[in-house]
């Protein structure tokens, strides 16, 4: 009888194991790929950390790889280390603010041939690996209203890019910049250059963070 009992308890281990095994096999890995605003989007309270803490575990294994500075060809440069090599089912990329932030503020940005250039390397890198690619246009470098801030007609060249290298590519696209904007349009009834969705007009704010888990949920599951 005991060697019965410990026979039975050997086999349910086993199956436990096994079916965690797998669960771990099927799990889906999504990565976030960007620069300091995915980076911070990893902390506690951001929206990679909401992504990840709303998505059932271990369905979905959810990463970060956001790196503070980084332009769209700072992504190519990285991209089979931190992407790549990981084998991940779904890459979503997040880039574009810096590309064009840093062109005024010092002189290093992307001029927009190039930038286009880089990013459909990117895709055909990540799509030739296996992983499907949902992409999203940059948001704000200030939230007044109206076309107000100084670089917003910058961001909507770059926005209006990758919303082509969506449709000629079949992705799934996050249109930030528009989310934003109408939602500064709606919300920011002073005017203010950040603190509506911002902490500084460019990284978010925890509303900022919150608004863009729950538009991403949908798109990466």
């Amino acid at each position: 009888m005991k060697r019965l009992i410990q026979t039975m308890a050997f086999l349910a281990t086993g199956c436990l194991l096994l079916t965690f095994m797998a669960m771990k096999a099927k799990s889906k890995k999504i990565i976030f790929f960007g620069d300091s605003i995915t980076q911070q989007g990893a902390q506690p309270g951001g929206y990679v950390d909401l992504i990840s803490k709303k998505l059932s575990s271990p369905a979905y294994e959810v990463i970060g790889a956001g790196v503070g500075g980084n332009k769209v060809y700072d992504l190519y440069l990285r991209l089979e280390d931190d992407v790549l090599n990981k084998k991940p089912d779904l890459v979503v990329i997040y880039i574009g603010v810096n590309d064009v932030w840093h062109k005024q503020s010092s002189h290093t940005g992307t001029d927009l041939d190039k930038f286009v250039k880089f990013y459909q390397a990117l895709i055909n890198k990540i799509q030739a690996n296996g992983a499907k690619v949902v992409v999203c246009t940059p948001a704000v470098i200030g939230e007044k209203k109206s076309s107000a801030n100084e670089l917003d007609a910058e961001l909507d060249k770059y926005s209006a890019a990758i919303r082509e290298l969506a449709t000629k590519n079949k992705l799934v696209l996050c249109d930030l910049r528009k989310l934003f904007t109408e939602y500064d349009l709606q919300n920011n009834p002073q005017d203010l250059p950040k603190g509506i969705l911002t902490t500084d007009g460019v990284h978010l704010n925890e509303k900022g963070n919150q608004t863009l888990a729950a538009t991403l949920i949908p798109l990466v599951k």
